[in-house]
């Protein structure tokens, strides 16, 4: 810590409130508190930014989490069972994280990234229509499966962008709304990051005298987007999905062939 300055530390800090608001709304908040990270910490070892990144996560995601259960129409018990797949396939991805080339899997993702863009831009509705009741277990076990076992373990893996692929695939397989598919995604993710947090820690690899401040920031930008989300609806957080959406494919096409 005595190696960042002040300046550093207080955009930092603003970095992980934006990112909590972004987070909480549509998930895709890594896609600005990861690389904030990796500028401000330029001779620190990636591992050390990554279980940092997860350190101060948690908390956003938390905050959010705990708004969303006291308003949004959420089936707890649904989000808990995907969460814990999710929190088992996040603690594997983060133990396999330190020998996988990313770049290897950048493309693949940029494609899948590509494919929902088009999907979401050329169904208007998708996600906009009020929610279609309970799923039927068939579904739901296919949640756990997917949004659970697989997107946890790409969360442990890689990270950014988990959230806004929770939010997608609940609205794909559950049938949920927006609104709705954020709150249980939010939900999922405090397991996620729960699981890929207690891989860092016990590696040594977070600083927790930075991630204390940068919490607290993002914190209060988790609150404040799922308040915003909840009152302003599916549409807002659909809008927000296409930015976060095209800003993702963005920077991972520059991580590929531009950094």
């Amino acid at each position: 810590m005595h190696d960042i300055s002040a300046t550093t530390l207080l955009l930092l800090c603003l970095a992980a409130a934006a990112a909590g608001w972004i987070d909480a709304v549509v998930g895709g908040g890594g896609l600005l508190q990861l690389p904030a990270l990796l500028v401000g910490l330029p001779h620190v070892a990636p591992a050390y930014v990554l279980g940092t990144n997860k350190a101060v996560s948690i908390v956003g995601t938390s905050a959010a989490a705990i708004t969303y259960t006291r308003k949004a129409p959420l089936d707890v018990r649904t989000a808990v069972r995907i969460g814990l797949a999710a929190a088992g396939g996040s603690l594997a991805g983060a133990f396999f994280a330190a020998g996988i080339d990313s770049a290897v899997l950048r493309p693949l993702i940029m494609v899948v990234l590509l494919a929902v863009l088009a999907f979401v831009l050329l169904r208007p509705a998708f996600g906009t229509a009020p929610a279609t009741g309970p799923a039927t277990r068939a579904r739901v076990l296919t949640a756990i499966l997917v949004a659970g076992l697989g997107i946890g373990f790409y969360d442990g893996l890689i990270g950014p962008g988990t959230g806004t692929f929770l939010v997608l695939t609940l609205v794909a397989i559950l049938h949920m709304d927006m609104v709705t598919a954020s709150a249980t995604a939010k939900v999922v993710n405090v397991c996620t990051n729960a699981g890929a947090l207690i891989t860092f820690s016990a590696q040594g690899t977070v600083l927790w005298q930075l991630a204390a401040p940068m919490a607290l920031f993002n914190l209060i930008g988790g609150a404040t987007g799922a308040r915003m989300a909840l009152k302003r609806g599916s549409g807002f957080v659909r809008v927000v999905l296409v930015v976060v959406v095209v800003a993702l494919v963005a920077k991972l096409g520059y991580d590929q062939w531009g950094g």
